[in-house]
């Protein structure tokens, strides 16, 4: 299915959150994740149920000041 990741449109076989964050190697205690706007915790990742045309966005903790 076609789904935009940080942006970027991309085709995924992952039909969870959390099977796309392994999926595209990403480090799952790194990020913090959101889909369509709305933030999703660590825990419901595995649950949370992903369907063509959504956009997700993982992000990385940024230090500076």
């Amino acid at each position: 299915m076609r789904i935009d990741l940080n942006g970027h449109p991309i085709e995924t076989a992952a039909d969870t959150l959390a099977g796309l964050i392994t999926e595209q190697t990403v480090d799952a205690q790194s990020v913090a994740s959101a889909v369509d706007g709305q933030f999703v915790p660590r825990d419901a990742r595995d649950a949370f149920k992903l369907s063509a045309g959504m956009k997700v966005e993982l992000l990385s903790p940024m230090q500076g000041g």
